[in-house]
């Protein structure tokens, strides 16, 4: 296999990777952003406009898009917000089966899937249950990532405003697309595992950075990771990680969200696909994550790696509407950056601006080193006039070629 094409909102640190194993990456994705273009042979850019959901798109649309590369690509990754899109099945897409992504995407069937098979997880309710119910509880929509929808309701009367909220925002859920759980406290981490169809392997334990006040004022975004995350519960959560794969029938780059608290791990979901904890766990390890997803299709695991050292990746979310100028880009690419913004782009209130990685020997050292690279891009966006732009969106599909 050589020429790949990887369909998802950010394939950034997949075809980076990807590229760095070697292969001729191709890219579908929201952004584009600069340093995804330099790794990929060609890219196009996807128009999401408000209120985008992947499954919504023609399905004739997207394969348009994929014939129009002219490339006879040898596999086809679905990525982040692609992965339960079924493809007409004369195209080789690399991934896992409909049915199983369906069932673990899909929060309310992935908590009963959990409950039959007897793992620690939190409570989820239904509708008419909450009512009765005095604790806070956890609300997010039962087919969104990232944490960004995520929010906490203490009373019955919060629902009514969360609702209004999303709304605003142009998404139309109801309360039947809606999970609710139990809001429990402790540390999110995550386990990265590559598997077969009949072995799996843990190959790092992750810290994630969750509504991280310098990095979002979003109380439940994902803004990033630290690789390795040592904990009392390592073995135990790398044994319910490589059970809980198997038991789905999952292969390749999958990884399984915890929250520790202080009764032990639980589960929180499961990401089938590569997971944004790439670029830590390449780093902390060594390990080429494409690499070993290509080669898990095949039947083959790498070996166990070990960590050579920390490594941090912190994602910067907007707090205004920002037009990324000149003068901010060429900042952006002075500090270890990825997931980088191209001039002229614009970047709404609360969307991922750019990342920043950082490595060392401790925690406290890569979260140093993170912090002040964020601060230093902070300042040089303060130092631009506050833009008045909508969110990030394209009004035709561009295509991007090296």
């Amino acid at each position: 296999m050589k020429n790949i094409l990887v369909i998802g909102f950010s394939t950034r640190n997949i075809i980076c990777s990807g590229n760095r194993a070697g292969y001729n990456m191709y890219a579908i994705d929201a952004f584009c952003d600069h340093d995804m273009l330099e790794c990929a042979r060609a890219a196009i850019k996807l128009d999401i406009g408000e209120g985008f959901h992947a499954e919504n798109i023609e399905i004739s649309d997207l394969c348009g898009i994929i014939d129009s590369f002219g490339i006879e690509f040898d596999a086809i990754i679905p990525a982040s917000g692609f992965e339960t899109i079924s493809f007409p099945k004369n195209y080789p897409i690399l991934c896992n089966d409909h049915d199983i992504m369906k069932e673990v995407t899909d929060k309310s069937r992935f908590a009963r899937l959990l409950s039959s098979l007897n793992l620690p997880h939190p409570q989820t309710y239904s509708l008419s249950e909450i009512e009765n119910i005095n604790s806070p509880i956890m609300v997010k929509p039962a087919c969104s990532g990232g944490g960004i929808l995520n929010r906490v309701l203490y009373d019955w009367n919060d629902l009514q405003s969360y609702l209004d909220s999303l709304n605003r925002m142009h998404i139309q859920l109801t309360e039947k697309d809606l999970v609710f759980q139990d809001y429990l406290q402790g540390i999110p981490a995550s386990v990265s595992v590559i598997s077969t169809e009949d072995r799996a392997s843990a190959v790092a334990i992750n810290e994630q950075l969750i509504g991280i006040p310098w990095l979002t004022g979003l109380p439940f975004a994902y803004c990033g990771n630290i690789t390795p995350l040592y904990t009392p519960f390592s073995d135990q959560m790398k044994n319910i990680a490589e059970n809980l794969i198997l038991e789905l029938g999952l292969v390749g780059s999958s990884g399984v969200d915890f929250l520790i608290t202080e009764n032990g791990p639980v589960i929180i979901e499961v990401n089938a696909r590569f997971q944004g904890s790439l670029d830590t766990v390449e780093l902390s390890t060594g390990l080429n994550l494409f690499e070993a997803h290509m080669q898990a299709f095949e039947g083959k695991l790498p070996e166990e790696p070990r960590n050579r050292e920390y490594a941090a990746r912190a994602i910067i979310y907007g707090d205004r509407n920002i037009e990324v100028s000149a003068h901010l880009h060429e900042k952006i690419l002075e500090k270890r950056s990825v997931d980088v913004p191209n001039t002229g782009d614009i970047v709404g209130p609360d969307e991922p601006l750019t990342s920043v990685l950082s490595t060392g020997n401790c925690r406290e050292e890569v979260i140093r080193e993170a912090r002040s690279s964020v601060m230093f891009i902070r300042e040089c966006l303060d130092l631009d006039s506050p833009q008045e732009n909508g969110p990030r969106t394209e009004s035709t599909y561009v295509q991007n070629i090296k």
